[in-house]
């Protein structure tokens, strides 16, 4: 299952993509002594199971084994089209601001698209493989992104370019910058290895218990882990230390 949290207007809503081709929004009703949620609409998204799920404000993009992306309209509850450019599952979905989302998927492509008019602005040809995850800096000049060509690339998004390629020694399923943007944080099976962005140098390694599915800067100095032993743990990033 993939999934996301967005704002609209004055509330929250979780939406969640399954392995059986629907996509779920439901709202989140905070309160004193124990949130609920309700659910708002379902929408039957792909012909296969989906992989990747993001949103911005209004839109929600998905990404599955179907080779589309599917957009839909959180404040109309309707569809809004399909993107078409990857050949093969789509495996990553991120949206910059309102104004852009980048997919990665199994051809090893990078696709940058324009949410004004829906067109793929740039096809980056990322990796020798998969691309398992990525993400864009704050400032939204940069994205990293993982594949399973055992590389971490730093992409300049300003030139549509290569800017640097470390070799790892295994296949990272997860990289993530931090919100000030000075670090990042890479899962590669049970363990998260922190670099900083001026020295591209690991600085520390988070090691879990078992194999890490989710990851979240809750804020440049704690990071949420979670994973197979159906747990989230709260880390100090400097310490590397549970909370």
């Amino acid at each position: 299952m993939s999934e996301c949290f967005t704002v609209m207007g004055d509330h929250i809503e979780l939406v969640a993509g399954c392995y059986e081709q629907i996509v779920f929004g439901y709202r989140v009703c905070p309160a004193d002594e124990e949130w609920t949620i309700e659910p708002t609409f379902t929408h039957h998204a792909h012909t296969a199971s989906l992989n990747a799920v993001s949103s911005s404000n209004q839109f929600i993009a998905t990404g599955s084994k179907d080779e589309t992306i599917q957009l839909y309209d959180m404040c109309k509850k309707t569809e809004h089209g399909a993107l078409l450019h990857h050949d093969g599952t789509i495996s990553c979905l991120e949206f910059y601001g309102t104004s852009h989302l980048l997919s990665g998927g199994q051809d090893g492509l990078i696709c940058v698209w324009s949410t004004k008019k829906w067109e793929c602005l740039k096809t980056i040809r990322a990796h020798k493989g998969q691309v398992t995850s990525l993400s864009v800096h704050p400032s939204g000049k940069l994205a990293l992104s993982v594949g399973t060509d055992k590389t971490l690339r730093t992409w300049n998004l300003i030139e549509g370019r290569s800017a640097f390629i470390k070799n790892i020694k295994q296949n990272a399923e997860i990289v993530l910058w931090s919100p000030d943007g000075d670090k990042y944080a890479v899962v590669v099976n049970d363990k998260v290895d922190i670099y900083t962005l001026d020295s591209a140098t690991i600085i520390g390694t988070i090691a879990f218990t078992k194999r890490i599915s989710c990851l979240k800067f809750l804020k440049n100095s704690l990071l949420a882990v979670g994973g197979d032993d159906k747990s989230v743990r709260i880390y100090g990033v400097t310490s590397q230390k549970c909370v």
